[in-house]
């Protein structure tokens, strides 16, 4: 590797830190929940916190789940943001039946092909957005 490509790679590492603090950042301003909250919520010192929030510090998977837990969102959020994990297409409705553990996976597929068929059949009927419309 050359000292252009180590560069590189260290500077991806800094923008994915950077990143995940401000996502972090942006989800407690949200939430209306202090810095000192939040660090007491997901266990973690102040300090260390607001150095992940600086993109000083890149967090763990375990950190970023128990922020998560504090900030009550998806710790899957965090990871995609983080670089951990890659976003999955779907959403949240497609993530909440494929985690309910009172369905069988019979259940959940057909409530997925029922739900995949309502967003064809609206995207079917809505207009793109920058169509002319009739008056």
């Amino acid at each position: 590797m050359t000292e252009d490509q180590g560069k590189s790679v260290n500077q991806v590492v800094a923008d994915l830190g950077r990143d995940i603090g401000d996502y972090i950042r942006t989800q407690r301003a949200t939430a209306q929940i202090s810095l000192r909250q939040l660090a007491k919520l997901a266990g973690v010192s102040n300090p260390y916190l607001s150095q992940i929030e600086r993109g000083l510090r890149k967090p763990s998977a375990e950190i970023l789940q128990q922020i998560a837990k504090g900030l009550r969102i998806s710790a899957e959020a965090l990871y995609v943001q983080a670089g951990i994990l890659q976003e999955r297409p779907g959403g949240p409705v497609i993530d909440a039946v494929l985690a309910d553990p009172d369905l069988n996976e019979r259940q959940k597929q057909v409530l997925l092909d029922v739900y995949e068929s309502f967003r064809r059949e609206n995207a079917a009927t809505t207009p793109p957005a920058d169509s002319p419309t009739e008056e």
